[in-house]
């Protein structure tokens, strides 16, 4: 039963979180049609007010929507690696099902397959800087018993990573993955997928190393 309830948490809030990405993207186009860093802000601050709503609600159940996140909480033992697949696959199903639902919203075909080509090592290392920074700051706060600090600190770092890293910060594999589902600005083609999601799991793989580094101890051990 516990574990039926993180997988709704898991799918419903990335569902949600997917809906603010896409939605907001497809509404700072229409809305600021002439001028592509006002729409790049319109939606990095809606999806980090989204982040922090949505951390806030659903992590007294599960709040990672993201496998990477899902994947070192594993490797961390803080769940077992099965519940970490299953999560995994709830957060690429309620993205894919929220990319769906902000293109109806919208009044727009279900799904359209995107076609914006993102690719370049460039933008890959961006993914790595991007998903290295945000499972550091997940972590830290988790292994230093400031758990509470968690949602305003991804939604701070995710606003702020849209524009300081060169991918504007997926960050996600299951958020990429339903990104290109769109065919609108936050949309990802769908070749230029398989590239962003290894260099985000590299980027959580380099993170773990540092966090163990960091934070040997949880706080609770260091008692």
């Amino acid at each position: 039963m516990t574990l039926r309830r993180k997988v709704v948490a898991e799918l419903t809030g990335t569902a949600f979180l997917v809906m603010a990405v896409v939605g907001s993207g497809i509404a700072a186009a229409r809305l600021s049609p002439d001028d592509v860093g006002l729409q790049l802000l319109e939606n990095s601050l809606i999806t980090g007010a989204a982040l922090i709503a949505l951390i806030l609600t659903f992590q007294p159940v599960s709040a990672a929507f993201n496998p990477v996140v899902s994947a070192v909480e594993a490797a961390l033992g803080l769940i077992r690696w099965s519940e970490a697949a299953v999560l995994a696959a709830a957060q690429v199903a309620g993205g894919i099902a929220g990319a769906v639902v902000a293109n109806l919203m919208f009044d727009l075909d279900a799904v359209s397959w995107s076609g914006h080509e993102r690719t370049g090592s460039n933008l890959w290392l961006g993914e790595v800087v991007a998903t290295f920074g945000l499972v550091v700051v997940i972590f830290g706060a988790v292994r230093s018993g400031r758990t509470a600090t968690i949602a305003y600190a991804v939604g701070g770092y995710i606003t702020a990573a849209y524009w300081f890293t060169s991918s504007t910060s997926f960050a996600n594999p299951a958020v990429t993955i339903a990104r290109m589902f769109s065919d609108t600005f936050a949309g990802i083609a769908p070749s230029s997928v398989a590239m962003f999601v290894l260099m985000q799991l590299v980027g959580g793989a380099l993170a773990l190393g540092l966090v163990r580094y960091l934070f040997p101890l949880t706080a609770q051990e260091s008692r």
